[in-house]
Parts: structure tokens; C-alpha cells; sequence
């Protein structure tokens, strides 16, 4: 796929969940908390489909294990034993299709260590599940994007939407948002990835245990992986913001979803004070802490923007949201925000 194709084909959703208010949003912060993001937000990743290989010459073949094969129109037809699309996602969609099989189990331990496994996915930062859904693989090469930049002739590069709702946040505060969020994600999920991989050698032990997996040991290389993933996600995000090929782009139909399914109304949020009852807590009503941060939707929404958006309905990502409302509204509940 070349870069062109995969700019034109890839675009992000940017879903603020709350909002900050108050007189302490907008005043000059220390250059720690300036990196991080002033708001939670959920973005949906938006690339090309991956399409199927190019028919390999006779040499990659035999290097790869192919057996050529002549059809009937005298045609070289491979077959191989090799993944159409690679060794990583073919053990990532083959872990996923073992997952959910545990979950179709009658009882026993495999269905108890999936409602186990599910929970502790409800638990994960959302941020970190939004982020291992985007494939840099399956957008613009980096390797091209550096070299656009040093002959700084970019007539060739299509831009990259980001798409945002403008009555909740302005096209320079979206970029500024996306530039803080990758940039708050790189060291976090950098640590995880470390953290969990030099964890996994304790584990070696539970080894001896029969007929059970090391359940512990997976769990350890799995949180490692699903950092990983996010770790080079995030820098891949980082590079596309240092290479200007992201432009922001308004979009009606989330302003008309955020106006129908906000759980304030707009005077509400404009003066957060008013706003504060014994039913502050439910979600039908706006949910504020101490340090004035507002959330902006409801789990109903979650439809809406997917259908907006025609998003693939075999992805994750409308749990993914739900998670992300849900765990964006306890958050700002226990004052877990930062401003």
C-alpha cells in the first residue's frame, strides 16, 4: 500500500468525555502538567483495510516455503503455510479466537478465567485499549514522512483527517490534545511494557503445576504486549503531529450527537455551580468534581457515533467507548482528573 493511499484512508475520530470548567482551566501550568492532556478523551483509529498480498516471485517463495502450483491458464499460484498477512496478526486474531472460546465454555475453569480476564480488561486504561487498536503498519511509512519533511514539499502527501466536535473543543486545542495525549502515553506505556516483561520470569514456577496453563505468565507477557503495542502506537501518533500531515476537520453529526446525548445541558456546564444536587452522581445529570471537570455523554451515544461513522461492527470499538464513557464519568467522580 503506498504512503498516498494510506493517508487517504486513514483518519481519526477525536471523542472528548470531559470537559474542563472553572476558574482554573486556561491558566499557565508547570511544564510537567503541561504535557498532559486537560481533558479525557477517546479517539477511534480509522485505517485502510489491509488488502491481500501481491503474488510472490518464484524466489521469495521458496525462501518464504511456498509451493508454486500451475492452475489450468498455466498462471503460478502459491500456497503456503505462511499467514496471508504475517506472523504477528495471525497469532493475535488466533489468541482472540482461543479467548472467546473460553467464554463460550460450560462452567470449568476456562469460562471463570474468562468473566476473570474481562473484568481486569474493564479495569485497563481506556486510553491504552483505544491506542492498541491503531496498525501503524496500515498507515503512512514514518521513513516517507521524514523524507516529505526534509525536501519540505508536501504537494504529494494528503492530510489526515481529525475529526472533532466544534461545539465542544477548537481546531488547535483537538491537535493540541492529540499532541499531549501521545506525548503522556510514550513513557507510560514504555514503563508497563518493561515492568510486566522483567515480572514474567517469577512466574516460571507455576509451571509446575499440572493440567492448568501458567496462567500467571501469560497474564504478565500479555499486559507487556498490549503496552508494547501501545508504547509504538503513541510514538507513531507523536510523528504524525510533528509532521503537520493531521488537519483538523468539524464534524455536524457529533455536535448533534454531543447536543442530544449530553448528560448536562449547555447552561449547565456554563455554570458548573448550579449544577450540584443530591442526583449529581446519576448519569443522567452532569457530573463534576473538585477541580471542575464536566463529563460530556452518556453510554447512549455509543450507537449513534458508531453508525455516524460506520464503524466495522465485528471491532471492538463500541465496547471499547462504552468503556471509555463509563470509566471517564468514575474518574471524574473521584476527582481523578487533572487539570
Amino acid at each position: 500500500m503506498s504512503t498516498t493511499s494510506a493517508l487517504r484512508g486513514m483518519r481519526i475520530i477525536s471523542i472528548p468525555l470531559t470537559k474542563p470548567t472553572g476558574s482554573g482551566f486556561g491558566h499557565h501550568h508547570s511544564p510537567a502538567t503541561a504535557l498532559k492532556p486537560t481533558r479525557l478523551t477517546y479517539y477511534q483509529f480509522q485505517t485502510p483495510p489491509k488488502k491481500a498480498k501481491e503474488r510472490v516471485s518464484t524466489d521469495d517463495a521458496h525462501e518464504k516455503g511456498v509451493d508454486k502450483a500451475v492452475d489450468a491458464s498455466g498462471k503460478g499460484k502459491g500456497r503456503s503455510w505462511w499467514p496471508e498477512h504475517g506472523i504477528g496478526p495471525w497469532m493475535t486474531k488466533k489468541a482472540a479466537d482461543t479467548w472467546a472460546g473460553f467464554g463460550k465454555a460450560k462452567g470449568g475453569w476456562k469460562l471463570k478465567l474468562y468473566e476473570t480476564g474481562e473484568k481486569m480488561v474493564d479495569r485497563m486504561d481506556f486510553e491504552e485499549l483505544a491506542l492498541k487498536g491503531l496498525d501503524p503498519s496500515l498507515g503512512p511509512s514514518i521513513t516517507h514522512l521524514k523524507r516529505v519533511k526534509e525536501i519540505e514539499d508536501k504537494r504529494d502527501v494528503p492530510a489526515i483527517p481529525l475529526i472533532f466536535p466544534a461545539s465542544q473543543i477548537s481546531p488547535s486545542q483537538a491537535l493540541k490534545e492529540l499532541s499531549a495525549y501521545a506525548q503522556y502515553r510514550i513513557p507510560k506505556h514504555k514503563r508497563g511494557f518493561i515492568m510486566w516483561l522483567a515480572i514474567s520470569p517469577i512466574t516460571a514456577p507455576f509451571m509446575i503445576i499440572p493440567v492448568i496453563p501458567n496462567i500467571p505468565f501469560f497474564f504478565c507477557i500479555w499486559r507487556s504486549w498490549s503496552h508494547y503495542k501501545a508504547y509504538k502506537s503513541s510514538l507513531y501518533l507523536k510523528s504524525l503531529v510533528d509532521h503537520d500531515v493531521l488537519v483538523p476537520e468539524a464534524s455536524e453529526s457529533l455536535d448533534a450527537i454531543y447536543a442530544k446525548y449530553s448528560p448536562a445541558s449547555p447552561e449547565s456546564i456554563a455554570a458548573p455551580e448550579s449544577s450540584e444536587s443530591p442526583s449529581a452522581s446519576s448519569e443522567s445529570s452532569p457530573l463534576l468534581n473538585s477541580k471542575g471537570h464536566v463529563t460530556l455523554l452518556t453510554r447512549d451515544a455509543v450507537e449513534p457515533i458508531m453508525s455516524a461513522f460506520e464503524v466495522d461492527p465485528d471491532s471492538t470499538a463500541s465496547a471499547d467507548l462504552h468503556r471509555a464513557i463509563e470509566q471517564a464519568r468514575v474518574r471524574v467522580k473521584d476527582g481523578l482528573v487533572d487539570a
